[in-house]
């Protein structure tokens, strides 16, 4: 058992944020088990990431950071992220670093510093911060794939939380295909985390595809993003 976490999201389907605090905002009103904040591939940098989840209340948010990086990571932590999602882990090393990352000695490497005094919010002690936090690792190519045992096994690690188009692209698969499971490559990654009491999470994009992997075992689904839900709210109108 390699999970330390206490989080559980009041529902495994989430929303994905590209486009900044507004739409997050937005988002959060319809209360989703959970949003996650993309500082990757979005338009989320330092200080959009704070605006959003100093506006952001009553629902946990994730944010995927950039790289790993214990000062990023440390930062959206203390700005009041409930948890990090980090790309592109692909061995138990890479893993062990992002645990430590999101965590403060003596189990971790965190520094101290949380935002919550300026807020006027509650400060967490060290001991609760270290329970509460969410370490999620990315598996997103064929190397980590290949690893996701060791990954998974790696104490600490709370999710495995899967890059399907990237993987796909590593894999020379197309996505659907992947997500079908004709070759079992998911449900190796969801086998992994269940033998470790790690959470198999995963980046769905549309409805169709959140079900199909929420039936293959994934129990953290980013369903949809707040763009694709814009557009999907204009066409709803528009028809």
């Amino acid at each position: 058992m390699t999970r330390t976490t206490t989080w559980t999201p009041t529902s495994a389907t989430g929303v994905w944020s590209l486009l900044g605090a507004a739409a997050a905002e937005a988002v959060s009103h319809g209360r989703p088990g959970w949003i996650g904040l993309d500082a990757q591939h979005g338009f989320y940098d330092d200080r959009s990431m704070r605006d959003t989840l100093h506006a952001v209340t009553g629902v946990d948010v994730l944010v995927r950071v950039r790289s790993l990086d214990a000062g990023e990571i440390g930062r959206a932590l203390d700005a009041g992220a409930r948890g990090v999602i980090i790309p592109m882990i692909e061995s138990a090393e890479s893993a062990a670093r992002a645990a430590a990352a999101v965590r403060y000695p003596p189990i971790g490497s965190r520094s101290w510093g949380p935002f919550a005094p300026y807020w006027g919010r509650a400060e967490v002690g060290v001991e609760e911060a270290n329970r509460q936090v969410v370490c999620g690792v990315m598996v997103e190519t064929r190397l980590g794939l290949d690893n996701v045992e060791e990954i998974a096994a790696t104490p600490g690690v709370d999710m495995v939380f899967v890059g399907p188009y990237d993987l796909a692209l590593s894999l020379g698969v197309a996505l659907d295909d992947l997500i079908a499971g004709g070759k079992g490559e998911l449900r190796s990654i969801v086998s992994a985390c269940r033998a470790n009491d790690v959470v198999p999470g995963v980046y769905a994009g549309s409805p169709a595809r959140a079900r199909q992997l929420a039936e293959a075992g994934f129990e953290v689904v980013a369903a949809r993003s707040d763009r694709d839900l814009l557009i999907d709210g204009v066409a709803s109108l528009l028809s």
